[in-house]
């Protein structure tokens, strides 16, 4: 017997996780919560994620620094997250909507697999993030928003595809390299000069730890690679065979040639 208090259409099925909840339960979404007085400024954000496409696949990195006005919230925090098997999440913003926002949108997938009984596709599930995004313009106007990049591969295409939003939840398919966030500009010009079409997997992992190397350098809110706390960005690359964290081993390798490299150019200059 169907639950009067939920209302005639909260028990219909319906493959959207989110649609379910803003049926019965709307107080749970991240973007229904009630916004306290001064929260935003109080509010750690996260800062910077780049992605680029590579020869069969897509990659994204991002920082493990958020900020708090003028003070470091965390060092360890991480803002690239998988969505399912064959795409990835990376988030800038207020950063506790924004993780509960991608913790909703990794249920969302796989609320959709288990209903459908298939994968949503590539560009499907871009749409769904967009409507997440959508969904919070009301806080964002507030200061408390949330800009993703989402990146993932389609069966049925031989490469990765690279999406960026606005904070009205648009859609915008990027074809090379992309960079959100407070570092993003000194991001995107080192991705300018550093990105080159059909990369190696591992090129374009050096490619990605530089170019937040250079974001860290200009922007105070991105953290670049720390060895002393040995902490490194979180790298993602996504192709054929699903995702894969890239172990932090590589990453303190790439870390230190980058450090060596700027080390020698600063002695010869």
């Amino acid at each position: 017997m169907q639950d009067p208090s939920i209302g005639p259409l909260a028990n219909q099925a319906t493959s959207s996780f989110t649609e379910h909840l803003q049926r019965s339960r709307p107080e749970l979404l991240p973007f229904n919560q009630t916004l306290p007085a001064g929260a935003a400024p109080a509010a750690p954000h996260a800062t910077t994620i780049v992605a680029m496409t590579y020869a069969g696949g897509v990659l994204m990195a991002g920082d493990r620094r958020a900020t708090m006005g003028n003070v470091i919230a965390s060092r360890h925090i991480e803002k690239v997250f998988p969505a399912d098997q064959y795409s990835v999440l990376g988030i800038a913003g207020t950063a506790g909507l924004a993780i509960d926002i991608t913790r909703l949108f990794q249920v969302e997938l796989e609320h959709y697999e288990k209903i459908e009984g298939t994968l949503l596709s590539l560009v499907g599930k871009a749409n769904r993030l967009g409507a997440m995004i959508r969904g919070n313009l009301p806080m964002a106007m507030q200061g408390m928003a949330v800009i993703p990049l989402f990146a993932g591969f389609d069966h049925g295409s031989a490469t990765g595809r690279l999406f960026s939003y606005d904070l009205t939840g648009g859609r915008y398919e990027e074809y090379e390299h992309h960079s959100v966030g407070s570092g993003s500009v000194f991001a995107r010009g080192a991705l300018k000069k550093l990105w080159r079409p059909n990369l190696s997997e591992d090129e374009a992992v050096a490619v990605a730890v530089e170019s937040l190397y250079d974001a860290a350098d200009d922007d105070s809110a991105t953290g670049g690679p720390d060895p002393v706390r040995q902490l490194w960005p979180v790298v993602y690359a996504v192709n054929r065979a699903g995702h894969r964290r890239i172990p932090e081993r590589e990453l303190a390798a790439i870390s230190a040639a980058i450090v060596e490299s700027r080390a020698i150019a600063g002695r010869e200059a």
